[in-house]
């Protein structure tokens, strides 16, 4: 009979993971009733197995309507499939239980421990005390020994407490997110500045919180997913602006009591203590039962204690004893979720506040963003005089205000795709009519600051267009690129535009997550239509300026549609088998995880580039800034001047062949005859006759040359002149053209 018992127990504890009470201890996890009969009922249920002792503890309540002999039925499956199952008789000789031979009408109780026997505790595998989330499900049911129908049925769920939602992982993640930061902002200045497109070499901070985003959404769908995939997505909850903060829970909680929401099943106090989230659907017929859990082991062996109608007797141990007092216990609710509500919950948030937990959160950070800048411009400020700042800090001094609106500006774009999902969810599923407004006025006000830069971006796009034939002005004018390059400066110039498909690439992912939260089936295919369009664009345009940000953001969007394919696997609507579920699940795990140690690994080579190279299109514009100063400070007669230069390649455009000739107004030396300068007079060439008869030579003074005009004789003489006076002497004396040198170097 106790043998019967031990046996029972030991399948019991074969299906359960470890828990977090003890290193090698299995457990179980709440139970359900599976019937609707009122013959018997199950009150309490639980029970515990430690390896390194074969001790088992267990705890069992109930009520039964009439006093009645039943036959038992116990089902043992893990991941799906059955592991064990038995039939047996209590009543019978062999596998005889006392209290249950026949079961007492009114209340009843059982709990104790038992050492198991070292044959049967062998028999358990030692893996189901190692695997994380590992997944089991133990079924009783109770029929009637006269006619075989079910009077009772009650299940109870396995974990092991080994789970990867564990805060060290979600700490890392939170720290790569921050060293993205850090080195964009490293990198930056570095980079003496200009603005949020001074150097955003990929990954970015950006891009990393939407990479853990995307994570998180794929474990917000009502599919079926594996306990060890669920807990997983949990890890990245706080890039979705959900914090755990049991104070601010508690604060919204109030605020939601106040103005028409219901806290009674749905508050942080009650998740905390008086529910058991339970992530799968319930069998049909099943109700939400209450459940025994105490949490607190009962380690005497070989003692069971029973109670019927109150009265308490223990077997085993000391001997027997009566008691009047039946024993107590803490109550907790088996809570059935799905979903987002799910997801939330399980980060012990209830799911009617999760949009005003992510506006406290917002709003946390923006007064965090303004008190940091404001305390740095004020340090600028002290520093400024005592010393010289340089261009960079005396730039972020003045603009001060510009860097915070754009700051926040930014804030609410890497946002904005969470915030309409928390939106639309508050007005499908919220409770409080202020939560709600609030909801609709801060959707409207992000919307309408997006929609305002992108009109305001566009017309500067076409200004330029018909200005110059393009919209190059977008990432040449200064103040254009200061103002609104954190929208598009990541992008080749043809494809500014992209950031508007991302824009509502953000906004149509958060509806149809939270508008079509409870149908799995329209959500999973929702998602895969708008991240395979995101992937076709971006293979389509590929639209990243550096060579870096194109592949990382391709990869990562590759990895997003396949996430998708797998979550497809998990609609139970296609009916497949946990055990593929589960395997699928730990492939996502997989390829999350090395996805995620790529882009940490990529945020430290990034950052060493960030503070060496600059980013190419601050760097065209002050090249083009350069030259234009240059040349406007130029003379005609510069030896700088283009004009007089030989071959040139400009350093902007070191990447094309845009090297031109410049030829001079004058040549420098026609004849050959550099060492004399650039204008110096021409070399005589050799007299040569005229067809008249005339002799004339490049020599030839001007006077000579015009003296001549008219006269046939071969030579010339001056008759005004005294005749001793030698025609070389006379012909020096002759007006000359003036020798101004304007080809010497000086």
């Amino acid at each position: 009979m106790r043998n019967a018992r031990r046996i029972l127990l030991s399948l019991l504890a074969s299906s359960l993971p470890a828990s977090v009470l003890a290193a090698d201890v299995l457990s179980t996890d709440g139970y359900s009733l599976c019937s609707t009969s009122d013959d018997i009922k199950v009150e309490a249920l639980d029970a515990s197995y430690d390896r390194n002792t074969r001790l088992i503890t267990f705890n069992v309540a109930g009520s039964s309507a009439k006093e009645q002999k039943v036959l038992l039925h116990l089902d043992v499956q893990a991941y799906g499939r059955q592991v064990y199952e038995t039939d047996w008789d209590p009543c019978s000789d062999d596998k005889k239980v006392e209290q249950m031979c026949p079961v007492p009408a009114g209340n009843f109780s059982s709990k104790g421990s038992q050492t198991i026997p070292e044959e049967y505790a062998s028999k358990i595998p030692a893996i189901a005390f190692n695997i994380p989330d590992l997944e089991g499900m133990v079924k009783l049911s109770v029929k009637s020994a006269d006619g075989g129908q079910e009077i009772a049925c009650v299940e109870s769920s396995v974990g092991n407490g080994k789970t990867i939602n564990i805060p060290s992982i979600g700490y890392a993640a939170a720290g790569v997110a921050a060293a993205a930061l850090a080195m964009g902002a490293v990198g930056a200045m570095a980079a003496g500045g200009g603005g949020a497109g001074a150097t955003t070499p990929s990954p970015t901070f950006t891009e990393v919180i939407g990479w853990f985003q995307g994570m998180a959404m794929n474990g917000m769908m009502s599919v079926q997913y594996p306990k060890v995939y669920q807990s997983f997505t949990t890890n990245f909850g706080f890039s979705c602006g959900l914090v755990p903060w049991g104070q601010m829970q508690t604060a919204i909680d109030n605020f939601r009591a106040s103005t028409g929401g219901n806290t009674t099943h749905n508050s942080y106090e009650w998740l905390k203590n008086n529910a058991t989230l339970v992530y799968t659907k319930p069998s049909n017929g099943s109700s939400v039962a209450k459940r025994a859990l105490d949490s607190v082991l009962l380690w005497a062996r070989d003692e069971i204690s029973t109670s019927v109608n109150g009265t308490e007797v223990n077997i085993g141990g000391d001997g027997s004893s009566e008691s009047n007092d039946a024993p107590t216990a803490s109550e907790k609710e088996q809570h059935f979720v799905q979903g987002i509500q799910a997801y939330a919950e399980q980060l012990s948030i209830p799911s009617s506040s999760t949009f005003m937990n992510i506006l406290l959160v917002w709003a946390i950070v923006v007064a965090s963003i303004v008190v940091l800048i404001l305390l740095f411009k004020a340090i600028l400020e002290a520093w400024g005089q005592f010393g010289k700042l340089s261009p960079y800090f005396e730039s972020w001094r003045k603009r001060y205000w510009w860097r915070m609106a754009k700051a926040i500006t930014n804030l609410i774009l890497m946002l904005y795709g969470v915030w309409t999902l928390w939106c639309v969810y508050q007005f499908t599923s919220g409770d409080s009519w202020a939560a709600t407004v609030l909801a609709a006025v801060t959707f409207a006000l992000f919307t309408a600051l997006l929609g305002w830069f992108t009109w305001k971006i566009v017309s500067k796009a076409r200004q330029a267009k018909k200005a110059q034939g393009d919209s190059s002005q977008l990432y040449e004018n200064k103040e254009t690129w200061i103002k609104y390059s954190l929208f598009y400066d990541n992008y080749k110039k043809g494809y500014w535009w992209i950031f508007i498909p991302t824009i509502l690439y953000m906004f149509v992912k958060g509806c149809i997550i939270a508008g079509a939260d409870g149908h799995g089936m329209i959500q999973v295919a929702g998602q895969l239509i708008v991240e395979a369009l995101m992937l076709v664009l971006l293979l389509w345009s590929r639209p990243y300026e550096r060579r870096s940000g194109k592949w990382i953001n391709i990869t990562i969007q590759v990895v997003r549609v396949l996430s998708v394919v797998c979550v497809l696997v998990f609609v139970q609507e296609l009916g497949l088998s946990q055990t593929t579920q589960t395997v699928t699940g730990v492939v996502l795990i997989v390829v999350q995880s090395v996805m995620t140690g790529i882009l940490a690994i990529l945020i430290a080579v990034n950052a060493i580039i960030a503070c060496v190279k600059e980013n190419p299109h601050r760097r065209a514009r002050k090249e083009r800034e350069k030259m234009k100063n240059d040349f406007d400070a130029l003379t005609p007669l510069d030896a700088r001047n283009s004009l007089l230069m030989t071959d040139v390649k400009h350093p902007a455009y070191s990447e094309q062949d845009t090297s031109y000739k410049a030829a001079p107004i004058v040549s420098a030396s026609p004849f050959g005859a550099p060492a004399r300068g650039r204008y110096d007079p021409v070399e005589q060439q050799r007299r040569t006759e005229s067809p008249a008869g005339h002799n004339f030579h490049d020599g030839d003074h001007l006077m000579s040359s015009a003296a001549s005009m008219g006269r046939h004789e071969p030579a010339y003489r001056d008759h005004s002149r005294d005749s001793s006076i030698s025609r070389p002497h006379d012909l020096e004396r002759q007006p000359r053209l003036p020798d101004l040198d304007f080809g010497r170097r000086m």
